[in-house]
């Protein structure tokens, strides 16, 4: 009997050593995250950021020609909001990548922006960083980069 709850007591303590390590910070959920993130943009899901950024979030865009924080994301998404629009008709996520360590995910990759005109597309390169915080990722930090048209010399 001695040993039958000692056997117990210690695959308690290995599952919830397991289930400890997991966390949200696997490859295939800040995958997934990420690709909500875009959804959120595309969508003006403003609930989906108060949830998810940081409140010290930080967005660099190009050349540091305009950075945002969670405050200038909102206002800027609400804004949409009041007049019924959006800025992009699609945002399609390829060669995303994802490394982990410690509490820290990046998610980097390419993101190609249809603009609502339908014809102005712009391909962006991202790296985004979240953390685990509270056994939850929150996204910290966004970097993107529009990448230029190749001239067809």
């Amino acid at each position: 009997m001695k040993k039958l709850n000692l056997a117990i007591i210690f695959l308690t303590i290995s599952l919830f050593k397991i289930s400890a390590q997991e966390g949200c910070l696997t490859t295939d959920n800040l995958k997934a995250l990420d690709a909500s993130w875009e959804k959120a943009l595309l969508e003006v899901n403003l609930d989906f950021i108060r949830k998810n950024v940081s409140d010290n979030f930080i967005w660099v865009h190009n050349h540091a020609g305009q950075i945002d924080s969670k405050a200038s994301l909102l206002q800027s998404g609400q804004k949409l909001v009041d007049n019924n629009t959006r800025n992009a008709k699609s945002r399609i996520q390829k060669d995303v990548n994802v490394i982990i360590s410690g509490n820290t995910g990046i998610v980097t990759g390419f993101t190609e922006v249809v603009r609502i005109n339908g014809t102005t597309r712009t391909t962006y390169n991202f790296m985004r960083t979240y953390a685990e915080i509270d056994g939850k990722c929150t996204l910290l930090a966004n970097h993107t980069m529009a990448i230029p048209e190749k001239d067809d010399d």
